[in-house]
């Protein structure tokens, strides 16, 4: 089985299969439902070198085999974790380069390593942002029952408990002060 496909068995749900679909030939219209993406982004894949038909109908259509789904999925799985069409089709490249497979898992893994230091930074801003809304949302309950006034008027001055203006959080402090 090729690398680059073995991580498919994690991707989440799978859409439900195209009604009359015969998953041994797929039409790309019936790739792009099965799989999620566009018939755009797939044509993009195949222009990238990303995703081959597996044949043309006489007609001209292209035509995919089961496998294209799951390699539709890894593509949309990488771009999740945040890599371009571009660097998709560089790590595509680097492991299937004529030098040794060790040598070309070594810059695989370099990559995935520096990608898994980037979503974990990520998800620091992440949980700060998640503890700001949180304190918002609890200063905020003491503001649903307020109807003193305009919020540029009486916000500044406001004198509901626990609402000392020197701690307001700043998402919300962001609302009151226009300045």
């Amino acid at each position: 089985m090729d690398i680059a496909l073995q991580p498919l068995a994690q991707i989440g749900e799978i859409p439900p299969r195209p009604a009359g679909a015969d998953l041994a030939r797929l039409k790309i219209g019936d790739l792009a439902k099965a799989s999620g993406r566009t018939v755009r982004a797939l044509r993009l894949y195949e222009e990238l070198g990303l995703l081959t038909p597996g044949e043309r109908t006489q007609g001209g259509f292209r035509v995919y085999g089961p496998a294209a789904i799951e390699r539709v999925r890894w593509i949309a799985k990488l771009q999740d974790l945040g890599f371009t069409l571009a660097s998709i089709v560089e790590l595509v490249g680097s492991a299937a380069a004529a030098e040794p497979g060790e040598l070309a898992m070594k810059r695989v893994r370099g990559v995935f390593e520096g990608k898994l230091s980037d979503v974990r930074e990520q998800m620091e801003r992440l949980r700060a942002l998640e503890g700001e809304l949180v304190a918002s949302l609890r200063y905020l309950e003491e503001c649903s029952e307020c109807s003193r006034g305009p919020v540029n008027l009486v916000c500044a001055h406001c004198e509901e408990p626990g609402h000392d203006p020197a701690r307001t959080p700043p998402l919300v402090d962001g609302i009151r002060r226009r300045t």
